[in-house]
């Protein structure tokens, strides 16, 4: 078994810690709700239609 070395070698993948942090917050979003998450709601959860509104943003 190969642990890392201690001192700041590791390496962060943050596309990895980004997506790890949207499943968080989705998982609150549910368990705070009452009733399913709306696809609207988990759009608004994810800041969709923000990343869409951005300047160089995805369309489509």
């Amino acid at each position: 078994m190969h642990v890392a070395p201690v001192g700041g070698t590791a390496v962060q993948d943050h596309v990895a810690l980004a997506e790890i942090e949207l499943c968080g917050d989705l998982i609150i979003a549910a368990s705070a709700a009452e009733d399913r998450l709306s696809l609207e709601s988990i759009d608004e959860v994810l800041k969709v239609a923000e990343e869409r509104d951005a300047p160089g943003g995805r369309r489509g």
